[in-house]
C-alpha cells in the first residue's frame, strides 16, 4: 500500500513526465527546483554539457549509454562494456565543486552496482 506521499509524488511525476514528452509544461510547472536532470542520451547524444537554469544550484547532463572495449583480465585482456558519460554542472555559490566531484563518485557507485541502493 502507497503512504498519501507517495501516491502524490506518483501522480504529481506521471502528470509532469506527460506533459513534457508532449510540450505542454507551463513555467510554474517546472520553476522553483533546486536540481536538473537533463537526458540528450534518449536522442542518441553521447555526451553534452547542460547549463544552469537560475535559481537551482547543479544540472546534470546525461548521455547515451554506448559499448566500448574496456581493459579486463581475461585471456582476452578486454571486454565489451556499456558506458555513459553524465557532466554535472554546479554553481559555485550554492554547491562547492569537491562537494560535486563527491556526488558524482557516489552516483557512479550506484549506477555501475544498483544493489547498492538497498544496503
Amino acid at each position: 500500500t502507497l503512504r498519501p506521499f507517495e501516491r502524490d509524488r506518483k501522480a504529481v511525476v506521471s502528470t509532469q513526465s506527460t506533459g513534457a514528452s508532449a510540450g505542454k509544461l507551463q513555467p510554474h510547472e517546472f520553476q522553483g527546483g533546486t536540481f536538473t536532470i537533463s537526458n540528450l542520451g534518449m536522442m542518441g547524444i553521447q555526451e553534452f554539457t547542460a547549463v544552469i537554469n537560475p535559481p537551482q544550484s547543479a544540472i546534470l547532463a546525461v548521455g547515451a549509454p554506448q559499448k566500448k572495449l574496456v581493459p579486463a583480465d581475461n585471456e582476452k585482456g578486454f571486454e565489451v562494456s556499456t558506458v555513459m558519460n553524465v557532466t554535472l554542472s554546479c554553481d559555485h555559490r550554492v554547491v562547492d565543486g569537491a562537494v560535486g566531484a563527491q556526488w558524482l563518485k557516489a552516483l557512479k557507485g550506484y549506477l555501475e552496482k544498483p544493489i547498492n541502493l538497498l544496503l
